[in-house]
Parts: structure tokens; C-alpha cells; sequence
């Protein structure tokens, strides 16, 4: 064995090794590892009625999903084939030219992806999940559409520039570039959303405040109206640090929901950041990026590697694929952190009642299928099922009753 093979070697199982580590602490949570979720019935628990018409409502996301997957790789395995021609017939030169050709091939899938959009939404309008105009949905999103094409830019931009300064080994500082630009964008993601307002509800005021004080953090809360587009409720938080915020759509506001049932929202989104679950995504996506990143430099290589424009169309297939194939352990890791919020919510609420009528709210709002098909559940759900939410909140009356807590 050469020293060079047995130093590439070494380098290899550093990284494998560091790999190992950096993904063990990142996993680590405050869900007890004993923890076993009991059975629920889902007749039971969210009826049979509400159960047999959400099943039917996910079976047609499910086939649009599948199809939209197929029609996917179709256009870009074509345009892996096709699409190299662009680079003998511009003068933009290399780095211009591959950015070029990303954004062509965005744009073509960008379009194949338009009719399966418009069905997704014929049919939540069909079943009052939304009330969301075509045109609208067309063409409303102008700002997230321009994000991601700005995004692929710059991944493209990066990743020719590094490959053409570092050769083969461009993986490695890319997928550190990678997260670096992954953080910039959660970032100014808060200065860059439109319509937050503040709450105006003393009372959901002063819950929020209590629980901010519970778990540790000070993050400004704002309310974003979608009541015209949609009767489903959510929240989410995003940002980090200063621009660290938590949203409530509207929608949780408008007497569905009951006092405690949105207190549970409230503590779930604070978990997020007082449990560095932001943070640690951006780690998550540095570790996938690595061997991602090395799965392109190996697939590229014919084609000259990623400092070719001619690469770049086969990069895109290459993406898509690995993205495909690494959904069920990306929403493996967004469901334990999911999970992690779930049970700090439950502590700091301490009302499991409230809990499992959110969940249950949530099935009847949004018609989400308490118990998905097994592989649906494997590539699709970044949450754990409402079937499962409830059972940790059974297990935490339990335990905690068994603890003596009050």
C-alpha cells in the first residue's frame, strides 16, 4: 500500500470517526430512553369517521406524491443527457456557464412540477383544507421561488469555484460552506418574511411569557394571517439568535382551539430554541452534505468532475436522487427532534389533556391520517404520527402520575 492510499485512508476514517461522534451528540435528548409508547386506538381516539375520511384525503397526496417523484427523475435524467449541450454554446464562461445551466434545469422542473401543485390544491379546495386561488398559489410564491433559485446559485458557485481551486477534495470544505450558507439563510429568514404582527391577546401574552420563563429563552412571538388561504392551523420557529422568533398562524386563534390546546403550541415552538433544535438542523444538514457532497465528486467524475459546466445537469439528477434516498433518515432525525419538543412541551405545560385534544384537533383541521402507511411514514413524515403524539402524552400522565408529580 502506497503512503499516499494509506494517508487518503486515514483521512477517510478521521472523518467517518468525527462523523460518528458529531451525530451521537447531536442525538442526544431529554426523552427518556425508556420511554415506551403505549397502543392508542385511533378509532377510539380520533373516530372512525374522521380516521376512514383522512385516509382517503392522504391517499391522493400519496399517488400525487409518487407521481410527482417519477415525473421528476424522468426530466432530469433527460436533461442529464441533453443538457450538457448548453455548455458547448455559451460564453459565460465555466462557473457562469454551470450556473447558467442550473438555472435552466430548475426552471424545467420548476415547471413539470406545476401540474402536480395545481392537483395538491384542487383537492384541499375540494375537502375545505384550503381556500387558496390558483393564480394564487401559482404564482404568490415569487419570493420563496426566487429564494430557492438564489440558493442554487450560490451552492453552484461554491462548488465550481472549489472544485476548480481544490480538485477532487472540494467535498470536504463544501459541505462546510454548505452549512455556513445553510446558517446565513435561517438567519435573515425572520427579516425577510412579510406580514408578522403581534399578538394582541393579553392572556396569550402572559401564557407565553410564563412559559418563556420556564424553559429559559426570550423570543419575540408574532401571529401571521393565513385565515383567507387556509383552515389548517400550525406554527413554526425559526431564526437564531436575535432573529430567533416563533409564529402562530391565525388560524390557532379562532376558537377551534381551546386556551390549553394552543399553550401546547406555544411550549412545543419554544422547545425548538430552548432546546437548540435550529442549530443542531444546520448540523444534521453538514453531516448529510459530506458524504452527499462525495457521492457527486464520484458521480461527476466522467464528465469531468464539478469545475465543468457539462457536470452540472448530471449534479442535478445526482441531487435529486440523494435526496430520495436519504429522506427516511433526514425524517428520522426531524422526528426525534420533533418528538424532543413534544415531551419539553408536556413538561412545561404539565397538561396532557390539552395535548391530546391538539392532536386530535389536528386530524379533524388538516385531515392528516393519525396512522400512515408504513412507507409513507418512512419517507414522508418529518413529525412523529398524531397516533404517536398521543401516545406520549399517555405516557407522560403516567409517568408522571407514577413520579407523584402534581
Amino acid at each position: 500500500m502506497s503512503a499516499v492510499t494509506a494517508g487518503r485512508l486515514a483521512l477517510f476514517a478521521a472523518l467517518a470517526a468525527s462523523w460518528a461522534v458529531v451525530a451521537w451528540l447531536l442525538s442526544r435528548s431529554v426523552v427518556p430512553d425508556d420511554l415506551a409508547l403505549p397502543r392508542v386506538d385511533v378509532d377510539a381516539v380520533f373516530g372512525e369517521r374522521l380516521v376512514e375520511r383522512a385516509e382517503r384525503y392522504e391517499r391522493f397526496h400519496y399517488a400525487n406524491w409518487a407521481l410527482a417523484q417519477i415525473v421528476l427523475l424522468v426530466t432530469l435524467v433527460v436533461y442529464a443527457r441533453r443538457g450538457a449541450a448548453f455548455a458547448r454554446e455559451s460564453a459565460a464562461g465555466p462557473i457562469g456557464t454551470g450556473m447558467f445551466i442550473g438555472m435552466v434545469g430548475l426552471a424545467i422542473v420548476w415547471l413539470t412540477q406545476l401540474p402536480f401543485s395545481v392537483a395538491a390544491l384542487w383537492w384541499e379546495r375540494r375537502h375545505g383544507v384550503s381556500e387558496m386561488g390558483y393564480l394564487e398559489a401559482l404564482f404568490g410564491g415569487w419570493l420563496a421561488l426566487g429564494g430557492t433559485f438564489v440558493a442554487v446559485c450560490i451552492a453552484l458557485l461554491v462548488v465550481m469555484a472549489l472544485a476548480r481551486w481544490v480538485g477532487s477534495w472540494w467535498w470536504i470544505p463544501g459541505a462546510v460552506v454548505f452549512a455556513l450558507i445553510a446558517a446565513v439563510f435561517v438567519f435573515v429568514g425572520p427579516y425577510l418574511t412579510p406580514g408578522l404582527e403581534r399578538p394582541e391577546d393579553p392572556k396569550l401574552i402572559r401564557t407565553y411569557e410564563r412559559f418563556e420563563r420556564d424553559q429559559g429563552v426570550d423570543v419575540p412571538l408574532r401571529v401571521e394571517e393565513v385565515s383567507g388561504d387556509t383552515s389548517q392551523a400550525n406554527a413554526y420557529a425559526f431564526g437564531m439568535g436575535p432573529s430567533s422568533r416563533i409564529v402562530l398562524w391565525d388560524t390557532l386563534l379562532d376558537g377551534r382551539f381551546s386556551d390549553g390546546e394552543v399553550g401546547v403550541v406555544l411550549a412545543h415552538e419554544l422547545a425548538h430554541h430552548s432546546s437548540h433544535h435550529i442549530p443542531e438542523a444546520i448540523g444534521w444538514f453538514a453531516l448529510f452534505a459530506l458524504p452527499g457532497a462525495l457521492v457527486l465528486v464520484l458521480a461527476t467524475r466522467r464528465r469531468g468532475g464539478m469545475g465543468e459546466p457539462a457536470a452540472v445537469p448530471l449534479a442535478l439528477l445526482v441531487v435529486a436522487v440523494l435526496q430520495l434516498a436519504l429522506a427516511p433518515a433526514q425524517n428520522l432525525v426531524s422526528r426525534a427532534i420533533e418528538g424532543e419538543a413534544d415531551w419539553k412541551a408536556l413538561q412545561t405545560t404539565r397538561d396532557p389533556a390539552s395535548a391530546r385534544g391538539l392532536f386530535r384537533e389536528f386530524a379533524d383541521t388538516s385531515l392528516g391520517d393519525p396512522s400512515p402507511p408504513t412507507w409513507a411514514y418512512v419517507l414522508l413524515q418529518t413529525h412523529p404520527t398524531l397516533a404517536q403524539r398521543v401516545a406520549m402524552a399517555n405516557a407522560w400522565a403516567t409517568r408522571s402520575q407514577a413520579e407523584g408529580a402534581p
